[in-house]
């Protein structure tokens, strides 16, 4: 079995007849979906599509009714191709016996089935299994390896692995320039953050900024506020810059802007607290490039992106190591006025950005 990725796969298909099954491996939804469209396009033509696609969920059948499905001829169409999902429900599950952990034994297909059907497939039937429960990382890493093993007699697996910060960007520009956006460096920062990597949401909303931002206009921040969901963190990022500076006149015009836009004030404080608390981290650390806190945080366990690093090193270095303790103090100590039910949040939220911007505090 070889594994591709889904650049590879949507190459390949395009250029020679689909392969007879494929594995289909991995929780990123957006290229799969790609992937599907595009093999299904090569498959069936126009005209057979409806006919020729069949959607099977291993959960209301089992995989020898499936290969039975796909030896049999369609009287409507000479081509099929059978999308099977939750493709991990045809291993046998596990038992423990003696202590011992091994594989149950009960009325269900084994590899040899599946081995079997491979030897002669059917022509003009193409078979996809499907498994987008398990990541390829952390303890989903033992069950993916179980589902790899089940499947290895699939000549052709492709690997679904969730976006890192550089593809996530990199998918970000080539939406961009196909939909005629201009997305500067600020914006685009923002975007990925509000959309936490999610390469469906990503298009979802590059799509929608599409249709309210002229082709060749730039995306402003003004439009990603209005248009895409957590996209008021940004105002949040120009409170900490503007306490950075001690400027109280633009903190205070930032936290009036989140007033104004709705922002629920305990959840800007969360963000405010996990901001300066990171830049603690990487002040004691030494830390003094994006990449390092990236590296950082990694080995912490804590998994930013590279932009999100940008913003705490920015942080970090607009801060003396007193001034962050001092804020993360005073953070605590507001977000303790919100749990003892203060009426007025904007009194409290005020208060905090007088204390962070006292300039007599700042010097000392």
């Amino acid at each position: 079995m070889s594994a591709i990725t889904p650049e590879q796969f949507l190459a390949r298909v395009r250029k020679h007849p689909p392969a007879p099954a494929y594995l289909f491996l991995g929780p990123e939804g957006y290229y799969r979906r790609l992937c599907k469209e595009a093999l299904v396009a090569q498959a069936l033509n126009a005209e057979s599509r409806a006919e020729g696609l069949t959607q099977i969920d291993l959960e209301e059948t089992s995989l020898r009714e499936i290969l039975d499905d796909a030896r049999s001829l369609s009287l409507f169409t000479p081509d099929r191709v059978i999308w099977v999902t939750s493709a991990e429900l045809a291993l046998p599950r596990r038992v423990v016996t003696t202590n011992v952990e091994e594989d149950e034994q009960p009325d269900k297909p084994t590899e040899s089935e599946l081995k079997e059907y491979l030897r002669s497939p059917t022509p003009g039937t193409v078979i996809v299994f499907e498994c987008n429960r398990y990541d390829f990382a952390g303890d989903d890493r033992a069950k993916l390896e179980r589902v790899q093993k089940f499947y290895s007699d699939v000549a052709l697996t492709v690997e679904f692995r969730s976006l890192n910060s550089e593809s996530s960007r990199f998918l970000a520009q080539e939406l961009a320039k196909q939909y005629q956006l201009r997305l500067a460096g600020a914006e685009l920062a923002v975007l990925l953050d509000a959309v936490a990597g999610d390469a469906n949401r990503l298009a979802a909303e590059i799509e929608k900024l599409s249709l309210f931002v002229p082709p060749g206009e730039p995306v402003t921040m003004e439009h990603l506020r209005a248009l895409v969901p957590n996209a008021q963190q940004a105002t949040i990022f120009n409170l900490v810059n503007a306490l950075g500076k001690s400027d109280r006149a633009g903190a205070l015009r930032s936290l009036d802007i989140l007033m104004r836009e709705g922002e629920y004030l305990p959840l800007a404080l969360t963000f405010l607290s996990a901001q300066f608390r990171l830049a603690l981290a990487a002040k004691d650390a030494r830390v003094s490039t994006s990449t390092q806190a990236q590296a950082f945080f990694t080995k912490l366990g804590v998994r930013i992106w590279r932009d999100r690093a940008e913003q705490v090193m920015a942080t970090a270095g607009a801060f003396t190591r007193d001034r962050l303790a001092k804020a993360v103090g005073l953070i605590y100590e507001t977000d303790k006025k919100f749990r003892e039910g203060y009426k007025d949040d904007r009194i409290i939220m005020e208060s905090l950005v007088l204390a962070l911007t006292d300039a007599e505090a700042a010097r000392r």
